[in-house]
């Protein structure tokens, strides 16, 4: 799942050199969190949200064949300025 992201990321963005998806669990499930380059961040979200929208829906569809429960979340870098 994780190669997944990556790879449809990459493609996406301007800066794929700095994508990074970071995997862990919760108690709901494998939680996948988005990192990209700041100037990066509108093309992944998209007008309306609906880039990212697609990026969650490609991750449910897989995480169904794989039988897990996945949420795919964007980073938001408070440190940058």
């Amino acid at each position: 799942m994780k190669n997944l992201i990556e790879y449809i990321l990459i493609h996406l963005v301007e800066h794929p050199e700095e994508v990074k998806v970071v995997e862990s669990e919760d108690d709901r499930g494998a939680v996948y969190t988005i990192h990209v380059h700041k100037d990066d961040i509108g093309r992944v979200i998209g007008k309306g949200g609906s880039v990212i929208q697609s990026i969650r829906n490609i991750g449910k569809i897989r995480a169904v064949k794989e039988g897990i429960h996945a949420y795919i979340n964007l980073a938001e870098d408070e440190d940058e300025e």
